[in-house]
């Protein structure tokens, strides 16, 4: 640890653009997809101005049609997670039999930008995994213009299993393309990507390691679950958690049980390295590489499952940082679904129908949500005060049905959910505060509007969450 090599000019941290660029995320909208949006628009403009009382039911109804389509999904996705063991979970005795010399060796990431106030905490939760250190390979990935935080490293007694990797200045500088610095400097069988702020359960990457034994070849990806240390800190928090709670433990389980693709959380992922160097590691130039590698590793024949452990984090405190958060998080699934559906006949033959299904209800669903959330909120709004009659004419007896349906059983479904998430956690003191999580999607759609105008002005910018908000 005393000596650190200097950046390695002949590793390629931008592999999938230069080798498989349909696949990344560098161009935003390719050719055909503006002239398919121009269509678009175009055409639903054409409809509404031949007879806009019509063109207006149709577009409204088809709207209505997918609110109804997307939380059965949903309510389908927790129905099949519930009770049915989706979940690898070796026992104690399973893990006690395997010998500590018969583990795989692991390379674990742990990308680092401006981290300083949380480096000393992570090296101590890493340093409890229970694991043996000489099979382990711990890469800190530094930006070579973060000199504070390298700093900090180098005044560190760091162990043997670690090691600080300095990733060279480059554009676009994100966290994907640090990963693929440090994926290419690995020599070990298995990698896991921690942030900075986790805490991963003792046993996680023991338990990682013997799940993996008794999965099939095109199983390469274990997700384990994510959760917050910090659940209480405030309303914020209490929202935050109770989301996580019904996403991880709920969603993901189902979806891996009805063979979708798994958005990976950006923590925790599991992979066997040598698909993943196949795959050529993540998009760079997406926020949300986590996301898009759930996807393409699906697409090209690879499966993920579901790992019954948790990692620790840090949910973010501070209203305005969680929308940075937000935003990110948003406009890289933005980016994850153009690029998959630059050709859908060939997405669909890759993934299937009921996979191809549940990519569009969970990455492209999600996203129309938050966006169309606040038209309709603001059409209730202006209904209720003006009673305007071109918003009754958008509404006949089968879509007013429809909609009102989602309004009231749609939200009823959705608070159920984050409900039943945070009793499954034991969360018993934080269902109340379900009730008011329309405010929390208030806020989603904030972000959701940030990250739509950010994708065209400022795609492949990483917006940096401030970690270490929490004192314990």
């Amino acid at each position: 640890m005393n000596d650190w090599p200097p950046p390695d000019d002949r590793i390629d941290p931008l592999a999938i653009f230069h080798q498989r660029p349909h696949e990344c995320a560098a161009v935003t909208l390719t050719g055909g997809q503006k002239v398919a949006l121009l269509a678009l628009l175009l055409a639903a403009a054409g409809v509404v101005a031949h007879d806009w009382v019509t063109g207006l039911i149709v577009i409204n109804g088809a709207v209505i049609f997918f609110y109804v389509a997307h939380i059965a999904y949903k309510f389908y996705l927790v129905w099949l997670s519930l009770g049915r063991g989706v979940e690898l979970s070796p026992t104690p005795e399973e893990m006690a039999a395997v010998p500590d010399d018969e583990l795989p060796t692991y390379t674990i990431l742990i990308p680092l930008y401006r981290e300083v106030e949380v480096l000393a905490r992570l090296v101590q939760a890493l340093g409890k995994l229970d694991y043996p250190a000489g099979r382990l390979d711990i890469q800190l990935l530094l930006e070579e213009d973060d000199r504070q935080t390298i700093e900090a490293a180098r005044r560190m007694s760091l162990p043997p299993q670690f090691r600080c990797v300095v990733v060279p200045q480059g554009e676009p500088k994100t966290k994907p393309r640090a990963c693929n610095y440090g994926l290419q400097q690995s020599d070990a069988e298995l990698l896991v990507i921690f942030d900075a702020e986790d805490r991963p359960e003792p046993d996680q990457l023991r338990k990682a390691a013997v799940a993996f034994r008794s999965t099939p070849p095109e199983v390469v990806c274990l997700q384990a679950r994510l959760n917050y240390y910090n659940q209480r800190q405030n309303l914020l928090t209490r929202w935050f958690t109770a989301e996580y709670s019904t996403w991880f433990d709920l969603f993901l389980p189902g979806l891996t049980a009805s063979g979708a693709p798994v958005p990976l959380g950006g923590t925790s992922n599991h992979f066997r390295v040598s698909v993943l160097k196949e795959l050529l590691g993540w998009d760079p130039f997406n926020v949300t590489e986590d996301c898009d590698l759930g996807v393409r590793l699906h697409a090209h024949g690879y499966r993920t499952a579901m790992l019954s452990s948790t990692t620790w984090e840090e949910a973010n405190p501070a209203l305005l940082n969680w929308i940075r958060q937000r935003s990110r998080w948003v406009k890289g699934y933005l980016q994850t679904y153009l690029v998959h559906m630059r050709s859908p006949l060939r997405l669909f033959r890759a993934l299937g129908a009921r996979a191809f299904w549940g990519f569009q209800m969970t990455v492209g669903g999600a996203l129309l949500c938050f966006l169309l959330n606040p038209v309709y909120w603001l059409m209730t709004a202006l209904w209720f005060l003006t009673h305007a009659g071109v918003i009754s004419a958008m509404f006949p007896p089968l879509i007013y049905g429809l909609g009102l349906a989602c309004g009231l059983l749609g939200n009823f479904v959705f608070i159920y959910l984050a409900l039943v998430g945070c009793m499954q956690r034991g969360y018993y003191d934080l269902v109340k505060y379900t009730v008011l999580t329309p405010v929390y999607w208030l806020l989603m759609s904030i972000g959701a509007y940030k990250a739509f105008f950010q994708l065209i002005s400022r795609p492949h910018y990483w917006e940096k969450t401030q970690h270490g908000l929490f004192n314990e």
